[in-house]
């Protein structure tokens, strides 16, 4: 095996081990809520309850066992996908998760897309045209999506297109398709109406952060010598911008961005609620509100692992574009 091998596979090695320990000290917070977070069982039985219904639902949740034994039980049934009955609604919490993902997936995809997309080719833009009006109007109206918060920004664009001009529903998913086991919106009219303020509102934020950063980085680069040495030898502007500068700008825009994917999937919970969207978000709320343990427990374990393992995704990947972290993690 050659050297430049073993350095990667003793930087994955080294990645995979901190993303376990990671999601195991993840498992421990989540499962410390079934301890700390109330008792489910006075919530799920009425005011007629005996002494006997009370321990009979505890042995059925399995609250009359040791707590490391509760907490090696979950973590076993969690690596299963298995995270026990929902308290409110008396069904797996695994098909209640999956009844919402879709919802969530594609309010997030949508997003996902507008941020990257628009973020970056507007951060072109303004680093290429940094002295021009265009620019500098982007750069203002920019400040709009870091400095508003996220309710603020879906409650202005409710009043504006729904409630004012009457364009867009205001809160709901529209009319769904259903796939097999998968609900999409993407197939009708107002299931694609619906998905335009949430996640517009959802990716503003991370819209303007990459924009922002790939103008930074793009003027960065364009300062260096050899960007210079390409004019001198009388390179277009177009082949200087796109084919030299900007692919060593998204050298470190890339983990801002898988970083970014993540947070819009975390922060759904914010955008759901204004707008009503039947997603994981809204089901988390609703969760809080009546003590629903599993169901909060399994959310927070599940943004978990898709925080890490986009992580995890992306410094893999960086190590790929950029040797000189293999070097430095040997």
């Amino acid at each position: 095996m050659g050297t430049e091998s073993f350095k990667m596979l003793h930087f994955i090695f080294k990645r995979v081990l901190q993303s376990l320990l990671v999601l195991l000290v993840t498992g421990a917070i989540a499962f410390s809520m079934f301890t700390f977070v109330g008792d489910p069982v006075e919530n799920m039985l009425g005011q007629e309850r005996t002494m006997e219904d009370v321990e009979r639902l505890r042995s059925q949740l399995g609250l009359d066992k040791s707590v490391p034994v509760q907490y090696f039980r979950f973590l076993t049934e969690a690596v299963q996908g298995n995270f026990g009955v929902s308290y409110r609604q008396g069904r797996q919490v695994s098909v209640i998760l999956m009844e919402r993902a879709p919802a969530t997936l594609e309010l997030a995809a949508l997003s996902a897309l507008f941020a990257v997309a628009l973020g970056i080719v507007l951060g072109v833009f303004t680093a290429i045209r940094r002295d021009g009006f265009a620019a500098n109007f982007i750069m203002s109206t920019s400040l709009i999506g870091v400095s508003l918060p996220t309710f603020l920004i879906g409650i202005l664009l409710i009043y504006l297109f729904s409630v004012t001009l009457g364009w867009l529903p205001s809160f709901g998913r529209g009319d769904v398709v259903h796939i097999g086991s998968w609900t999409t919106g993407f197939l009708t009219e107002s299931g694609l109406k619906a998905l335009i303020l949430p996640s517009i509102t959802l990716g503003l934020y991370q819209m303007t952060l990459i924009m922002r950063l790939v103008r930074s980085e793009m003027l960065e680069v364009l300062r260096q010598d050899y960007i210079r040495f390409a004019r001198a030898r009388g390179l277009s502007d177009r082949v200087i911008n796109f084919r030299h500068a900007l692919k060593n700008t998204m050298v470190p825009v890339i983990t801002v961005i898988g970083l970014q994917l993540g947070a819009i999937i975390a922060f759904a919970i914010i955008t759901e609620t204004v707008f009503q969207w039947p997603g994981l978000g809204l089901l988390f709320i609703n969760a809080i509100q009546f003590v629903d343990i599993p169901i909060m427990a399994a959310y927070l374990m599940m943004i978990s692992v898709m925080f890490v393992v986009i992580n995890l995704f992306v410094d893999i990947l960086y190590a790929f574009i950029d040797p000189r972290l293999r070097t430095a993690a040997k």
